[in-house]
């Protein structure tokens, strides 16, 4: 990347943690909030009371996207390393997303083909290049594997953040906050400025939009930058789990739906920026036990498999729209989330992992830079040595003293 960022105070720990893993642990909590709204939209839990249960607990889900959105900007500038290059990066994120989204996308299309579904070609290339997100038309941006829309916004997000980077590293901690404070007011602005657009693409434009989306990504851009500098103030990881778990509940019980993504958006970089601070001062978290590790890990895969694997099963069943009785429609929706997981497990190990392995450029020692922000090999993404796993590199410790000591986060999203 182009530009010289301007130097950061050093992160003075007693004991650094060499992990940030509680974030990869947090990515599968945003992934079971999806399945969860998607699961319970779909009609397959036909008793009530049940159906309420699963509606208080999920009728939030669908902000599991927006907590992905902020988490991926946090993430790709806390990992940037200097010595990187735009096509380097740029490679890495192609790596990790387009094949496994390829798989899903030629197995709708086959899903489709069985059940004589109509799919335009038009449609399926717009899909396959990642591009539908941009096409307001109905039909087209959600499409084939409905859930890549989300991937064509993260295309967006991963072509603008080399180009912005550098002016990144050199912005003042003042405009970062302000970035910061400023997100949550202008998702809010987003209602009324919806009636500027015509009313048939008004979801479109509040929900799928990519620079519209892109503003939770800068959110975790600029919360990232000011943690990297030492320079956020946020409170710890159980009073910000608190915090979410209380607006969480408010939000879904007494606030207009209008408000949700703001009022979520603040707690969840909370959550995020905190989870962060605890591995690197190595306190607890919940999040980082093996098996949360795993959770995160395929959460990508989790992601894509979900609702064309519910779908497909219901339709081919006859239960599309019908429902289940009694408790048979939690132990549905349960088994649902076992032959998802079990799937999910199968693309990140035999296609998402090797792949990464294929394409992701090889790394070569380079020297750091004296005062540079990070370890001279902190990356963005996972390459050969990784094994698309979410965990971290760690360096040798600088002879300058005023050097940062900050872990590395692998992205293994």
């Amino acid at each position: 990347m182009t530009g010289t960022p301007t130097p950061a105070p050093a992160v003075r720990l007693a004991s650094p943690a060499s992990r940030l893993p509680s974030l990869t642990g947090l990515r599968w909590v945003a992934a079971l909030l999806v399945f969860g709204f998607h699961a319970g939209t779909m009609g397959i839990i036909a008793e009530p009371g049940h159906q309420a249960v699963m509606d208080w607990f999920f009728t939030l889900g669908l902000s599991g996207v927006q907590f992905f959105f902020i988490l991926s900007g946090f993430v790709l500038v806390w990992s940037a390393r200097p010595t990187d290059t735009r096509r380097a990066f740029w490679r890495r994120r192609v790596a990790k997303i387009w094949p496994s989204h390829v798989v899903l996308w030629a197995a709708a299309l086959a899903v489709a083909a069985w059940f004589a579904d109509p799919v335009g070609r038009g449609v399926a290339l717009e899909n396959l290049f990642l591009l539908q997100a941009w096409d307001p038309r109905p039909g087209y941006f959600y499409s084939i594997n409905t859930v890549s829309w989300s991937l064509s916004c993260e295309f967006f997000f991963y072509l603008c953040l080399p180009l912005a980077l550098p002016f990144i590293r050199r912005a003042r901690p003042w405009a970062l906050w302000a970035v910061v404070a400023a997100v949550p007011l202008l998702i809010l602005a987003l209602w009324p400025a919806q009636a500027l657009v015509p009313e048939e693409s008004r979801w479109w434009f509040t929900q799928v939009f990519p620079p519209v989306r892109s503003l939770e990504f800068w959110m975790g851009v600029a919360a990232a930058e000011l943690m990297r500098r030492g320079r956020w103030r946020g409170p710890g990881l159980p009073v910000a789990s608190l915090v979410f778990v209380a607006t969480w509940v408010v939000a879904a019980q007494w606030v207009r739906a209008e408000l949700w993504a703001a009022l979520l958006s603040m707690a969840y970089i909370l959550v995020i920026a905190a989870a962060a601070d605890a591995d690197v001062r190595g306190r607890r978290s919940p999040w980082r036990s093996r098996p949360m590790i795993w959770l995160g890990e395929v959460s990508f895969a989790f992601y894509l498999v979900h609702v064309l694997v519910m779908i497909t099963v219901l339709r081919l069943t006859g239960d599309w729209g019908a429902g289940f009785t009694g408790w048979w429609g939690v132990a549905v929706v349960i088994g649902f989330l076992l032959v998802n997981l079990a799937l999910a497990g199968l693309l990140h190990r035999f296609v998402e992992t090797p792949m990464m392995r294929l394409l992701t450029p090889r790394r070569t020692a380079r020297a750091t830079p004296q005062g540079a922000d990070a370890a001279g090999e902190r990356p963005g993404a996972p390459g050969p040595a990784a094994g698309g796993r979410g965990n971290v590199v760690p360096r040798p410790r600088p002879a300058d003293p005023q050097a940062d000591h900050r872990p590395t986060y692998v992205d293994s999203r």
